[in-house]
C-alpha cells in the first residue's frame, strides 16, 4: 500500500514537471542556452594603422565613438575636434576609434603608413586609428556591417553617407546613435551623451 502511494506521488510529480515543460514549450518560455545573444562591438578584433591587433574587448565599460575618416575631405579638419574631444574625455571612460576609408570620392588614397603620418603631423592624432577599410558596398568590413545592419546591432539600419559619420556605442558595446558627417564631434548633443 505504501509502495503504491509513493509511486502515485512520484508519477504526479513527473506529470507536473511534464505539464510545466509543455506549457513553457508552447508559450515560447523554454530556456534555451543556444538562443542568440544581442551582438556587440566586443566580438571584433581589427588591425590598427601599424599592423597591430586591436581587440574591441579592451574598450569594455567605455563609451565609444567610431568614425570613418579621410585625409582629403572637406570634413578632414574634424580630426582636430576629434582629438580635442579625446583629450578631454579619454580618462573619463570614453574613446574614439577612427577607420580610414576610401569609399567617397577617393578621398583616402594613402597607405596605412601615409595615413598615420598625415594624422600625426597635421592634427596630432593620438586616439586609436585602424587600418584602412571599406565602410560600404560588397567589400564592407564586418565592423561596419555590425554598425549598419539592425539585425546585427539591434538599433537601426543605416548607411554610411560620407566621411566622418559617427557611430556612438554605450558602455556595453551596443549601438545607441548614428550622427551625420556635418555634426561636429564637439556638438552639444555628443558632449551631453558622453557626460550622462
Amino acid at each position: 500500500m505504501i509502495t503504491l502511494l509513493v509511486l502515485t506521488v512520484m508519477a504526479c510529480k513527473n506529470e507536473v514537471k511534464l505539464d510545466k515543460y509543455v506549457a513553457m514549450k508552447t508559450t515560447g518560455q523554454e530556456e534555451n542556452s543556444d538562443q542568440k545573444k544581442q551582438e556587440n562591438i566586443y566580438q571584433f578584433t581589427v588591425k590598427d594603422l601599424y599592423g597591430d591587433d586591436f581587440d574591441f574587448k579592451t574598450v569594455k565599460g567605455k563609451k565609444v565613438m567610431i568614425v570613418n575618416t579621410a585625409s582629403k575631405c572637406g570634413f578632414t579638419p574634424q580630426y582636430e575636434d576629434l582629438q580635442k574631444l579625446y583629450n578631454t574625455y579619454k580618462d573619463k571612460d570614453f574613446v574614439i576609434i577612427g577607420f580610414p576609408a576610401n569609399n567617397f570620392g577617393q578621398q583616402e588614397p594613402g597607405s596605412d603608413k601615409e595615413i598615420a603620418s598625415f594624422c600625426k603631423e597635421n592634427y596630432g592624432v593620438t586616439f586609436p586609428m585602424m587600418s584602412k577599410i571599406s565602410v560600404k558596398g560588397d567589400d564592407m568590413h564586418e565592423v561596419y556591417q555590425f554598425l549598419t545592419i539592425k539585425s546585427k546591432n539591434g538599433y537601426e539600419d543605416s548607411e554610411v553617407a560620407w566621411n566622418f559619420q559617427k557611430y556612438l556605442l554605450n558602455e556595453r558595446g551596443e549601438l545607441v546613435n548614428v550622427i551625420g558627417s556635418k555634426t561636429l564631434p564637439t556638438d552639444a548633443s555628443i558632449i551631453s551623451w558622453i557626460e550622462e
